[in-house]
């Protein structure tokens, strides 16, 4: 692996950089991670390589440090304690989270439930919600998401509603993908490390596998981040008695909806409540280091 030279790398006492091999990829995966504040251990640097679709800009002085067992931009040492709070902040989270989908493991509709944002980073800050993805059955996916919401509802587990702004806490289900629909989109740096980083709580008939084969171009960009596997078996796609529900129950949530839909992605197959686009967001500060 060619190293970067001297000048990218600045020794501290706690930690001796010159050690450890930092190339263009790894130098990418540093600056990627410091937009979300989040310093990288060695494992993590080799499990976030960078891949051949992200290139480094050429003429970047981007200094790096190391220190506590961790690599940083250089003035930006200040994060390694904000991590380690945020940590201990998610894995409390993380507890609720696995509360929930155990819950929802029981609705015989529900494949797959999953950690996403922040949370599955172990990154996320006290005031964040806890944002869940879920993968239903083929033609289910808006009768399973009433019959969930009113779930929750009833036993009264909190769930960030339209317009909450405060959302400690409180299940953010904003991912809903249809198992016959697993395909993402949007490929771009952002999107493609926010489905390598999910975390499954609830896994039936390897609908995460599945899920991440239909995307294997994540690699490209995080080539380290999963293991890709050639998915080879059959889902069970018998009917479910949800699907005589399907029409109506569409029907009714998008018209509850219509008045509150900016960004949204609503289709018979998927549904994505993100009106913020963070991919956007995250390449635009990207765009003076990468190309």
């Amino acid at each position: 692996m060619k190293l970067f030279s001297d000048s990218h790398l600045i020794n501290e006492r706690e930690f001796i950089l010159k050690k450890i091999p930092l190339g263009k990829r790894e130098l990418i995966s540093i600056i990627y991670h410091d937009i979300f504040d989040y310093p990288l251990t060695i494992f993590e640097l080799f499990k976030w390589n960078a891949g051949d679709k992200v290139r480094l800009l050429k003429n970047q002085d981007v200094k790096v440090v190391g220190k506590r067992g961790y690599f940083s931009i250089k003035d930006r040492e200040g994060l390694i304690l904000k991590r380690f709070m945020r940590k201990r902040i998610s894995t409390r989270k993380v507890v609720i989270a696995k509360r929930a989908a155990k819950i929802l493991s029981f609705i015989p509709t529900i494949k797959m439930v999953a950690v996403t944002g922040a949370l599955a980073m172990e990154n996320a800050n006290e005031e964040a919600d806890i944002d869940l993805m879920i993968i239903t059955s083929k033609d289910t996916l808006w009768t399973t998401r009433l019959f969930t919401l009113l779930l929750l509802d009833i036993l009264r587990i909190p769930r960030r509603k339209y317009g909450d702004r405060n959302q400690k806490d409180k299940l953010c289900l904003n991912i809903w993908l249809d198992e016959n629909n697993l395909a993402w989109r949007k490929r771009n740096i952002f999107t493609a490390h926010e489905i390598a980083q999910i975390k499954p709580l609830v896994n039936k008939e390897e609908a995460y596998e599945k899920f991440i084969s239909k995307n294997k171009w994540i690699v490209d960009y995080w080539p380290n981040a999963v293991k890709i596997q050639n998915y080879s078996r059959q889902t069970n796609l018998r009917p479910s008695l949800f699907t005589i529900f399907e029409p109506l129950t569409r029907k009714f949530q998008l018209w509850y909806m219509k008045d509150k839909v900016t960004r949204e992605v609503v289709t018979p197959t998927r549904a994505l409540f993100h009106p913020i686009d963070w991919g956007d967001i995250v390449a635009s500060k990207l765009k003076l280091f990468l190309n």
